[in-house]
């Protein structure tokens, strides 16, 4: 396999978009899967409701700081 996971990247985790198509959106991590090749898509969940998919290499996790 040529990607692997992120360490921190889960079902319901906050994260930023660094890049690819939707660079700059942020939002929940929904439905993590790894395609035949190996790399990893995930939809992520806007706070207004829009999904989209990319992929986990393009994302950030965002530490939670409370």
């Amino acid at each position: 396999m040529k990607t692997k996971p992120p360490v921190k990247l889960k079902d319901g985790a906050q994260c930023q978009v660094i890049g690819g198509t939707h660079a700059g959106k942020s939002g929940i991590v929904r439905d993590i899967k790894t395609g035949k090749t190996g790399h990893v898509s995930i939809t992520v969940v806007q706070s207004n409701g829009v999904r989209f998919k990319t992929l986990a290499k393009n994302v950030v996790v965002q530490t939670e700081t409370a």
